[in-house]
Parts: C-alpha cells; sequence; structure tokens
C-alpha cells in the first residue's frame, strides 16, 4: 500500500473551493496524464490517465466512486482498476480558517496487487507523492483563475 497526504493552506474562502470541488467534472481534467473521463452517475465515474512508474509507461483506468459529500469541508471517493489490478481512496478536504483562507488536504493511497505489486508499490510511493502534490495545487491554481475570470 503506497499512500499520500499533502497539507496547504489557500488564499481563498471555504464555499469557493466546495463550489468546485463539489462537481468531479472540474477536477478530474486535473489528474497528472489526464486522458479522459466519463460520468456514469452523480456519483461514479471512470477515469483514464498516463502513469510513469520508472521504465513502465502505464495507461490506467479507474472507477471513481464518492463515497461521500460532506458540505462544505470533505469529499471522499473510492478506487477501483479497470484494467490493472488495484483499488484505493482518497479524499479532499478543507478546513477554514477565517473568512478568507483555508486549508486544503488532498490525500491518496492506492494498493497493487497481483504479481508486480512488490514492484509497482516502490515506484508508487514517489509517483503518489508528486500526483497527490501536483493534483491538489492544480485544484487550488484553477479555481484561482477561475475566480480571477469572474471578478
Amino acid at each position: 500500500m503506497a499512500s499520500e497526504c499533502y497539507k496547504v493552506q489557500v488564499d481563498l474562502p471555504i464555499e469557493t473551493i466546495w463550489s468546485f470541488i463539489e462537481n468531479m467534472n472540474n477536477w478530474a481534467p486535473l489528474v497528472p496524464g489526464y486522458i479522459n473521463h466519463q460520468m456514469l452517475n452523480e456519483k461514479e465515474s471512470t477515469w483514464v490517465f498516463k502513469t510513469d512508474l520508472g521504465m513502465i509507461k502505464k495507461k490506467v483506468e479507474l472507477k471513481v466512486e464518492i463515497t461521500s459529500w460532506n458540505e462544505p469541508e470533505k469529499v471522499t471517493f473510492k478506487l477501483t482498476g479497470l484494467n490493472e489490478k488495484m483499488s484505493g481512496n482518497g479524499y479532499f478536504e478543507a478546513i477554514a480558517v477565517d473568512e478568507r483562507h483555508t486549508a486544503m488536504t488532498g490525500y491518496l493511497e492506492i494498493v497493487p496487487e497481483g504479481a508486480m505489486a512488490k514492484l509497482i508499490e516502490s515506484r508508487l510511493k514517489k509517483n503518489l507523492e508528486e500526483m497527490t502534490k501536483e493534483m491538489t495545487d492544480q485544484i487550488i491554481s484553477h479555481i484561482k483563475s477561475l475566480e480571477n475570470i469572474t471578478k
């Protein structure tokens, strides 16, 4: 099992972050290596992205299932590999520091399964750290750019 937690304080109100996070279509394209995603229903989607595990480059297909929406603070999700033997979970959490600042946390855990699990897991830890940070930062950056457009 590989997991990563990334925390950052942002100059955005919690309501602004929630209005972006509450729609999975907003943040699915911000996954590093994003190829596409398809909504199956309000809480389930499939995501396709490329990942680089050193010498192994893979196109990964995952089913992402929202397990809880706790407005305006947290969305949690479960991951199931569709073309690779893996599972996992994650969340985005926002905690209001004051009216204009929010502490944001991105968490991702992936459990590789099967014959290559040990090899993949050793490479996955480094990738997961980069992926969690990059996706969280991309969400923040994207929200800020939207805020500048609407002002």
